[in-house]
């Protein structure tokens, strides 16, 4: 439950007033709007897209004094606003680094992939997709026995290559460094034909409106090709893409059957994708 917020005023060194905000129970110190609202911007600024939740807890306030400063950032131009969270004006053909990507909702990650592990049987042939998230669900697969794996991340198969009682195969492609994973025509021909159980994929952005989303045109294609290679695909998602919608849409919400997410995510984007028909595994990090 979010609380309301307590707001204090004070005369500036100009005899100005400038409101305050605390998020309640909060024995941190006012944060002042203008230096708020900055502080919410460079960090869209490094990642691309921020949930709500996180933005709050980084300028440490509450839930509805964000979504107050997200109004005022959007109508002056500075953002664009979101279900559950904001991007910066042209972060829908943004990219940030892995190494970014890697930092944010880390904890929910691992949860994340806590669960959908719990979604792979012994003996089970499966594709998954590069991604932060699909790397830390890639490391759970070693405790199972006679999988095997196709993928085009490099990190996946790295996870996996100390397991002898795995499978690994390497699709073929044009390497893309900033995710380390393979794309491409020759990735795309190399998953024609194939048929598997599931496809774990993940991505930068999920609407109900438009499902997964990246904003790479190669990537897109090869999520594709890894979508329609498996009977059931799982898209893993943690509560910062949900809401989030980026350049180019890979896999429609018609095209994947289980959400693998965590707790932090919009309830009414959850509610919507549930109603078409997704099956939800909420993790609790």
């Amino acid at each position: 439950m979010i609380g309301s917020d307590r707001t204090t005023s004070r005369p500036t060194t100009g005899g100005q007033t400038v409101g305050e905000t605390q998020a309640p129970g909060d024995g941190r110190r006012p944060v002042f709007a203008a230096e708020r609202r900055q502080r919410i911007i460079e960090l869209l600024r490094v990642n691309g897209a921020v949930s709500l939740r996180e933005l709050a807890q980084a300028v440490r306030s509450s839930e509805v004094t964000v979504r107050r400063d997200l109004r005022a950032l959007e109508a002056e131009g500075l953002i664009n606003r979101h279900h559950g969270g904001a991007t910066l004006p042209g972060e829908l053909s943004r990219e940030p680094t892995y190494a970014q990507k890697a930092q944010v909702a880390a904890g929910e990650k691992a949860a994340i992939a806590d669960l959908a592990a719990s979604l792979v049987e012994d003996g089970d042939a499966i594709v998954v997709g590069p991604g932060t998230t699909t790397q830390e669900f890639a490391r759970r697969l070693t405790r199972h026995t006679e999988l095997a794996v196709v993928t085009n991340s490099l990190l996946v198969a790295q996870a996996l290559s100390g397991s002898p009682r795995i499978e690994v195969v390497l699709t073929g492609g044009t390497l893309r460094g900033s995710i380390h994973a393979l794309v491409g025509s020759a990735a795309e021909h190399s998953l024609a034909g194939l048929r598997v159980r599931r496809a774990f994929v993940s991505g930068n952005g999920l609407t109900a409106e438009r499902g997964l989303s990246t904003p790479n045109m190669q990537v897109a294609g090869v999520d594709r090709a890894l979508a329609g290679a498996a009977e059931e695909v799982v898209v893993l998602a943690d509560h910062t893409k949900i809401g989030v919608d980026t350049m180019v849409q890979t896999i429609a919400v018609e095209q994947f059957d289980h959400l693998v997410t965590d707790d932090g995510a919009p309830r009414d984007v959850l509610d919507e994708l549930s109603g078409r028909g997704v099956r939800l595994h909420v993790a609790h990090a």
